[in-house]
């Protein structure tokens, strides 16, 4: 293998330093860390307190990236996210003042508690890597990466994200409750201090930079692109969705599997791979048909009909 695969070894040290403090999580690491190389976002949803902070936490300090935590709430203003300019009477001009986005992996907890004005002020940053502040462009660190977190449960006070929000989010995943023997160990783990804070740093920002290169060297065949192109008009196609995948989630789960294969040890990406990131790339973008609602399908359901309705290519000896 190339010296520019040596970093996947770095990655894997980088995932056993955070499943220190992340018990039984290891596909939702694996996600994450995928998210991360392929320059995509993360909306973790799930129930309070099963660890979705902390994993965004202990991914800042393992990977030796900057990391703040924006904690979502009404009086929450978009120019705390994307900065301001002030006047500064020192040297008789304006000037700018960082936001919050201004990082390299941004927390963004409970996203779904801020207004929708708060809200909208990530898209820029999201979709272009950069904020524009009173005219002015400022461009956001690299590589940044937005991890937001809201609860499936509980939804007085809050304001669910627009489909266009959501489509900005290249997976969508769950936590999940842990096992009895995870959560023994996770209580153990506290007895004396948060073990977040003895998470040690094994990467540095450039590393993580030279894994974000190298997974532009990973084969995509012309095979795939057919692939997906099918599964993502099966989507818009099947009786009982209303609104289907869209090219951006095309275009996502392409960039998606390519890290996921680097993540794996291959420089190629295989359908398996395509297919294991389906439900976490296309979940989210898709609304079903008001009366598929009412008979309680769910769109995971709706994603295995699509996959078993679209063969996958087979390699040519």
């Amino acid at each position: 293998m190339s010296e520019r695969f040596q970093n996947q070894y770095l990655l894997a040290d980088l995932a056993k330093e955070i499943s220190k403090v992340i018990r039984g999580k290891e596909d939702a690491l694996l996600i994450v860390l995928t998210a991360l190389l392929a320059q995509g976002h993360v909306l973790i949803e799930d129930v309070p307190g099963v660890g979705k902070t902390t994993l965004a936490m202990a991914l800042g300090k393992a990977s030796g990236l900057a990391f703040r935590r924006a904690q979502f709430t009404p009086d929450v203003m978009a120019s705390d996210i994307t900065g301001f300019t002030m006047f500064n009477k020192e040297e008789n001009c304006f000037e700018y003042r960082d936001g919050l986005v201004m990082t390299n992996i941004l927390l963004a907890d409970e996203i779904n508690r801020t207004s929708p004005k708060t809200q909208s002020a990530l898209l820029e940053a999201m979709e272009e890597n950069h904020v524009t502040v009173d005219g002015t462009i400022h461009e956001l660190p690299s590589p940044f990466m937005v991890i937001a977190t809201q609860n499936s449960q509980g939804y007085v006070g809050t304001f669910p994200l627009p489909e266009a929000q959501l489509d900005r989010f290249m997976m969508k995943i769950s936590m999940g409750y842990p096992t009895i023997e995870e959560e023994k160990h996770i209580m153990m783990d506290r007895l004396i201090a948060n073990p977040v804070n003895d998470v040690e740093n094994v990467m540095s920002a450039e590393q993580i930079a030279d894994c974000i290169e190298d997974i532009s060297e990973i084969n995509f065949a012309e095979s795939l692109c057919k692939y997906v192109a099918e599964l993502t008009a099966a989507t818009r196609n099947h009786p009982a969705v209303a609104l289907g995948a869209s090219p951006r989630a095309s275009i996502a789960i392409m960039q998606a599997s390519r890290a996921f294969a680097y993540l794996r040890g291959r420089d190629y990406v295989i359908p398996e791979d395509i297919v294991r990131l389906l439900i976490p790339v296309f979940e989210h973008r898709i609304v079903l048909r008001q009366e598929t609602r009412v008979n309680r399908r769910s769109i995971r359901s709706v994603l295995e009909d699509v996959v078993s309705s679209v063969t996958p290519p087979v390699k040519r000896s």
